[in-house]
């Protein structure tokens, strides 16, 4: 995996691969469009993800932007636990996966740089 060549691994016909963690997250980082706006509203910086059912607020950009990385840490925990199979949620497995692969600040760096 270490030079870019496809491992797998297969079990009951089920094929699976083995790949770096970082270049799946790269992966995602351009192919997740993130489609962040920010608003202000009554004096509250207002982030919203277009298209997806996020919304976070606060004082500053920075806390707008912190509690909305919070929201997706929440929703990547809650598709795993039982989300993942409900029809409007199941094609957001990229983007758990993404969230599940970054840190806070590779979140935040996706926000401003990442997508299609």
């Amino acid at each position: 995996t270490e030079r870019g060549l496809s491992v797998t691994v297969a079990r009951e016909g089920q094929v699976s691969v083995v790949l770096p963690a970082d270049r799946l997250r790269r992966f995602f980082f351009r192919a997740v469009s993130p489609r962040v706006e920010l608003a202000n509203q009554d004096g509250r910086v207002i982030a919203l993800m277009t298209g997806r059912p996020f919304v976070s607020e606060g004082a500053t950009v920075d806390d707008a932007l912190a509690d909305l990385v919070e929201s997706l840490r929440e929703y990547a925990e809650d598709w795993e636990a039982r989300l993942q199979h409900a029809p409007n949620h199941r094609d957001s497995w990229g983007l758990v996966q993404l969230i599940k692969l970054s840190s806070d600040n590779e979140i935040l760096e996706w926000f401003e740089h990442g997508g299609e």
